[in-house]
Formats: structure tokens, sequence, C-alpha cells
């Protein structure tokens, strides 16, 4: 906490007029992370349509893009508990899993399929434990490849 103080020129003591203690900032921390991945998500959708790309590819690209771009806040939202009793991170995780929902035609299962994919490779490559010489790249499109099978044929690009 007094790192965090530090970081944003308060005393200690002054952060807690604002949070109850360090699980509530990591909590108000996580809502938001969810909320601007639910928004790049949502962008990438939007943008996929317009250009009549793939879904489930840009739904990928961005998750990864995003975890690599804020790989601290990616750890703390999928590497940790979530305090889903907090109605804030409550939102934010069902807003961020909107665009998945959206494309799986609403069944949680395919969502949540993709969805562990996704953590998988993106953990993998945030921790470099791919062994070297591993063509990354080309494991995303044999995953998404194969995971499009398992999408609404007019979710499927």
């Amino acid at each position: 906490m007094r790192n965090v103080a530090a970081e944003i020129g308060i005393r200690a003591p002054s952060l807690y007029e604002h949070v109850a203690d360090k699980r509530a900032l990591e909590s108000a921390i996580i809502a938001t992370g969810l909320h601007e991945q639910g928004e790049a998500l949502r962008a990438a959708l939007a943008a996929e349509a317009g250009a009549g790309a793939d879904p489930l590819t840009a739904i990928a690209q961005t998750w990864r893009r995003w975890a690599r771009d804020h790989p601290h806040v990616y750890g703390l939202i999928y590497l940790r508990d979530l305090d889903r009793s907090d109605d804030a991170v409550a939102a934010a995780e069902l807003y961020a899993g909107g665009p998945l929902r959206e494309i799986c035609g609403g069944d949680l299962v395919t969502a949540r399929v993709i969805w562990a994919y996704a953590h998988g490779m993106v953990n993998l490559e945030l921790t470099d434990r791919f062994p070297p010489g591993t063509d990354v790249e080309a494991l995303w499109v044999r995953g998404l490849d194969a995971l499009r099978a398992l999408l609404p044929t007019n979710a499927s690009g």
C-alpha cells in the first residue's frame, strides 16, 4: 500500500480514505482492467464487422494484445482468485466476457473452452514457458482453427 500511495503522490494513510484495504484496492484495479479489456474486445468486434474478418481471430488477437500490453493487470485479474462478491468486479467480469459469449451464440461451455485456451496460451507466453524455437503464431492459428468448429455457423468467419 505504501508503494501504491507513493506512486500516486500521497501518503499511505491517505490511501485508506479511498479504499478499505489492499483487497479493495486490488478489486478496484481488477474491475477497471476487466472493463478496459471488455472495451478493447468490443472495439475489435466492431472493427471486424466492418471489415468482414473472423470474429474469433479478432477476439483472440485482442485478448493476446491486451494481456501483453498490461501483463501486471492481466496477472492480477487472471492468475489469482477473483472476488465476485464485489459488485463492480462481478459486473466487469460479465462485461469483459460479453463479446466472447456473443460470438459463441450465448453457449457458455463453448465460451469457456475458448477462454481457457486463450488464457492458457497467453499465460504460457507471458511466463516464457514455450520451448525455444516454438512457432507460437502457428499454435494460435491451429488452436483457433480447431475451436472455430465449436462456433455457430454465423460466427465462424
